[in-house]
């Protein structure tokens, strides 16, 4: 049986925009009250959390730089103190440059994996400190189940992630469930349109493309669940099954 989320406190990292306001939104229809982290979307931020009002649930704004560790290293802290207590922890934000791996240097590199995989380890340590029941949700990415050549450093920081899911979820059981959902063909990367989805949805089994409310689903779908832990769910049209395929 699913359990009830109403009441609970969800953190959202990354929370006003994209795949991070869609999951907000829809943790607001399961009664979860919201923070949102976010980063220089202010004006996002706080529209979205007056909408979330609007659904009846509480909702709060915390910004934190993910470049600077003063900043996201207080960042749960500064959240319990607005919001008191935290159930549930989304790692969401990220940083996706174009670096194919020739080009990859190390300021690029290190960026990658202090935002990507760094920062969401030091948020789930914090947020695991003292808690007696929880839920953490990492957000990984279809690739990973083969290559990213023309986003070396991301993908990288996000296999570092997918290890750092499955090594928390042991670590931080049975009072923690940690699960991580990969998005596939979900939306366009920045400098693209919705063309872009178009163009590339033949290519998947599913011949067609998702949205950041197939992503939410999933997310509140592993929060609700006392028996997952440690699982990645794709929901990428199939798109990881070719790439399983085409490496065996």
């Amino acid at each position: 049986m699913l359990k009830d989320l109403s009441g609970r406190v969800a953190l959202i990292t990354g929370g006003a925009r994209r795949i991070g306001r869609q999951t907000a939104l829809a943790l607001a229809d399961q009664g979860v009250n919201v923070i949102l982290h976010y980063n220089r979307s202010d004006q996002a931020a706080h529209q979205l959390a007056t909408e979330l009002g609007l659904k009846g649930v509480k909702s709060w704004t915390v910004q934190a730089d993910f470049r600077h560790p003063d900043e996201y290293s207080t960042l749960i802290e500064r959240a319990r103190t607005v919001a008191g207590n935290i159930d549930i922890l989304i790692n969401n934000a990220s940083i996706f440059p174009a670096e194919p791996l020739a080009e990859l240097d190390w300021p690029g590199f290190s960026a990658d994996m202090e935002v990507n995989a760094w920062v969401p380890l030091t948020l789930s340590r914090e947020f695991a400190r003292g808690l007696a029941r929880g839920s953490i949700v990492n957000l990984h990415d279809a690739h990973l189940a083969g290559s990213d050549f023309k986003h070396a450093g991301y993908i990288l920081s996000k296999h570092v992630l997918a290890a750092l899911t499955r090594m928390m979820a042991l670590e931080l059981a049975p009072r923690i469930t940690v699960n991580a959902v990969a998005p596939g063909l979900i939306l366009p990367p920045p400098g693209a349109d919705e063309s872009y989805l178009s163009s590339h949805a033949d290519l998947l089994p599913l011949q067609k493309h998702g949205g950041p409310a197939d992503i939410a689903e999933a997310i509140v779908f592993l929060l609700r669940s006392d028996f997952i832990t440690g699982h990645v769910l794709y929901v990428d049209g199939g798109r990881h099954l070719l790439d399983q395929v085409q490496s065996s």
